[in-house]
């Protein structure tokens, strides 16, 4: 294969965890400190920065552990174990850096830190990228599944962002009493959620697939 063939795949890859597949608006997954921690763009962003960081090193670490010591072994079924395992110890090393380094943004992000260990959005990324190797090993390995885990990292980062903005206008709007707080929240994410729908068309058009 070609490297042009295999930049494009790799581009593809990571748009579509991006847009086509993001894991708060298409998959659903995360979707606790969606609306937990969207409400300042600035704990937005420091969730989204560790949430990636946690994605990123989760992946380089499962796969290798999944594909050779838990598949040749026949242990399999201990995956979402072992799995949740490694995050929890990730999760863990980035609060204690936050706690020592960024005190104010450790203190806004509050029970939302610790529970990225139980963040699905996490524990899918690390099992989907296993399931997409496993379905075509010829064309989505190690390289993909980096590449598609910070992918989904900065699709988390974006939806994130997006809504802070979203929910930050939300806040100066005449809004209908019934309608007030999670209700009115709810309606916007659908929306964002609605929007993202479009994006399949834009990056099947980058990419040149019909």
């Amino acid at each position: 294969m070609s490297a042009g063939l295999v930049i494009k795949g790799l581009v593809a890859i990571f748009l579509t965890a991006i847009l086509n597949d993001n894991y708060i608006l298409s998959k659903f997954l995360g979707i606790c400190p969606f609306l937990g921690v969207s409400k300042k763009l600035n704990t937005a962003v420091g969730m989204s920065a560790a949430v990636i960081f946690v994605m990123l090193l989760a992946t380089a670490v499962t796969w290798p552990i999944f594909m050779y010591i838990l598949l040749p072994l026949g242990l399999e079924y201990l995956e979402t174990v072992v799995f949740i395992l490694i995050i929890a110890f990730l999760v863990q090393l980035v609060e204690i850096v936050m706690k020592k380094y960024m005190p104010p943004l450790y203190n806004s992000l509050g029970v939302y830190l610790p529970l990225i260990t139980t963040n699905c959005a996490v524990l899918g990324v690390a099992m989907n990228v296993i399931t997409s190797t496993l379905d075509d090993p010829a064309s989505f390995g190690y390289l993909e599944s980096l590449v598609n885990a910070f992918g989904a990292g900065i699709g988390f980062l974006v939806a994130m962002v997006l809504f802070a903005g979203i929910r930050g206008k939300l806040e100066t709007c005449d809004i209908p009493k019934t309608l007030k707080g999670l209700p009115i929240t709810l309606v916007a994410a659908s929306l964002l959620a609605v929007s993202f729908i479009a994006f399949s068309g834009v990056v099947n058009g980058m990419l040149g697939i019909s």
